[in-house]
């Protein structure tokens, strides 16, 4: 089992594990309401943004599977942060349940919105994933996130059902094996 993320390279990304050193990267991203807007809606301090960075590492450490930060390739070397990628376990209180699966998440930070990143950074993990774990991959959309959406269904998720989730609407996605 796998107690750190292993680091995936793409044509224009670099997939790895967090690190300490960023934080600042995370703390931004969260904190931007444009991000949060279909993921709970309200922007996280600096408090929540560090606990969500100390989590990841726990998922690879307990799981065998979890989340990596994204960096744009330059020559060969890390470059702007792109967002964040991976796949979890939440125990989240949602009906239907989704134990026993893994559910996969993606944040693009807005400057790189449209550059085909997220559909590049999500087939490569959901290579990882059929090669690496045995657990069906779901995800957890807003009705109105339509970006989410069809990034989800181009990766082959179709729609299970819709459901409340902390009060909002949501639609939970799953891939067939």
């Amino acid at each position: 089992m796998l107690t750190q993320a292993p680091v995936i390279e793409t044509e224009r990304l670099i997939l790895r594990a967090h690190h300490v050193d960023d934080f600042e990267h995370i703390a931004a991203q969260w904190a931007d309401p444009a991000v949060v807007k279909y993921i709970g809606g309200t922007p996280s301090g600096r408090e929540a943004s560090w606990s969500r960075l100390l989590r990841y590492p726990g998922h690879w450490q307990m799981l065998g599977f979890g989340y990596w930060i994204v960096f744009e390739k330059t020559e060969g070397a890390e470059g702007a942060f792109v967002g964040e990628i991976g796949l979890a376990d939440y125990q989240r209180d949602i009906t239907p349940s989704l134990n026993g699966m893994a559910e996969m998440g993606w944040v693009v930070s807005p400057a790189f919105h449209g550059k085909g990143y997220a559909s590049e950074a999500a087939q490569v993990v959901i290579r990882w994933a059929e090669t690496n774990l045995d657990r069906q991959l779901c995800c957890i959309i807003a009705p109105e996130h339509q970006a989410s959406i069809r990034l989800a269904e181009k990766c082959g998720f179709v729609t299970k059902t819709d459901t409340t989730y902390h009060g909002s609407a949501t639609r939970i996605f799953v891939r067939p094996s």
